[in-house]
């Protein structure tokens, strides 16, 4: 059985990605420093996978942790997930989106060829596209000037892996940039944790639903989409797992020194106000929500172009945008219980 590691294993994709590498065969190994996590996650992925999964507390930055893991276990391959991930805070605190996020892969990076650890997977972020000229987005799409230091700290990570491979490191490195991970496991067991007031649209819908907030704000309802609200590619979070163990496969049949990056999302685009109203339809509920002024930095519509992970990694998402706030808003019931 290979083992990975995973950073940031404990977190919202991380967990489930956790549960497709059992579901494939792997053992996952997680390194989480709970900043963003709780521990509680790690007995509910048992319960899951029946797996008991190895947890090491601490930061993927630190080497001699990373040591540690690797005279316990035979590691095979990474999945790098552990990364801040507030948008706004980023531009408050920019030295320390950029210590942890790029410092945190460049320990990992000489871990793993120091190692011989030559499989990684990077968690990148359709922020690298900023507001695209051309929709929808392919891989070949221009990167733009990041709109926050959060953003940025994608694209500096994503230049240092291709400089890495240009240097004939024997890596072998895929870059999957995600669009808006939405949902949770069917189960209702595990899914998204946001500490404090949510930044992503889901949580916020699902504890308005659930009366932990008294109102949902749609930020803007004149742009140039179908209904004046944002557009976006909301991917179930569990396709997005799917996506990981597909592209740790593929990496495995390649030689050394390879890159290559992937879009993972629906290819379709969805309004704001299309997620509230699928939302109400799908759970028999009526949200509060009101229209309010546009929010500066946002992006207008985006969503991907999938025919290259559809045709080089067999992948294709198998959840619906329903299926997705169905799955999230059973989620937030169980943690109401």
């Amino acid at each position: 059985m290979k083992n990975i590691l995973i950073t940031g294993g404990a977190g919202y994709i991380g967990s489930h990605t956790a549960v497709e590498l059992v579901k494939a065969g792997y053992r996952p190994i997680i390194i989480d420093d709970l900043s963003n996590s709780q521990k509680a996650v790690l007995e509910r992925l048992q319960e899951i996978t029946g797996m008991d999964i190895p947890f090491y507390l601490g930061d993927c930055s630190n080497r001699s942790l990373l040591e540690q893991i690797a005279k316990d276990y035979e590691l095979s391959g990474v999945i790098h997930f552990a990364a801040f991930k507030a948008v706004g805070e980023s531009t408050q605190e920019p030295l320390k989106y950029y210590k942890n996020n790029v410092g945190s892969l460049l320990v990992l990076l000489e871990f793993m060829e120091a190692h011989s650890i030559l499989d990684l997977v990077f968690s990148s972020s359709c922020t690298v596209y900023g507001q695209p000229d051309v929709l929808p987005v392919t891989e070949d799409t221009p990167r733009k000037d990041a709109e926050s230091p959060y953003g940025n700290t994608k694209k500096v990570c994503e230049d240092i892996l291709v400089d890495l491979i240009k240097s004939k490191s024997v890596l072998r490195i895929i870059s999957l940039r995600y669009f808006n991970p939405i949902g949770a496991h069917p189960s209702g067991k595990i899914g998204e944790l946001p500490s404090g007031v949510p930044n992503n649209l889901v949580p916020f819908v699902t504890q308005t639903a659930a009366g932990i907030r008294k109102k949902l704000t749609v930020f803007g309802d004149d742009y140039d989409t179908p209904d004046g609200s944002c557009v976006r590619d909301f991917i179930h979070v569990m396709d997005l797992a799917d996506a990981h163990v597909k592209a740790l496969t593929y990496l495995e049949n390649k030689t050394p020194n390879f890159y290559d990056v992937f879009n993972v999302g629906t290819g379709d685009g969805n309004t704001v106000l299309e997620v509230i109203h699928t939302f109400e339809e799908v759970n028999d509920i009526k949200l509060n929500y009101e229209i309010g002024p546009r929010r500066p930095g946002d992006v207008v519509k985006i969503w991907a172009d999938t025919t290259k992970i559809n045709q080089v990694l067999g992948w294709h998402p198998k959840y619906s945008l329903a299926d997705s706030l169905r799955d999230s808003w059973n989620w937030e019931k169980k943690l109401k219980e």
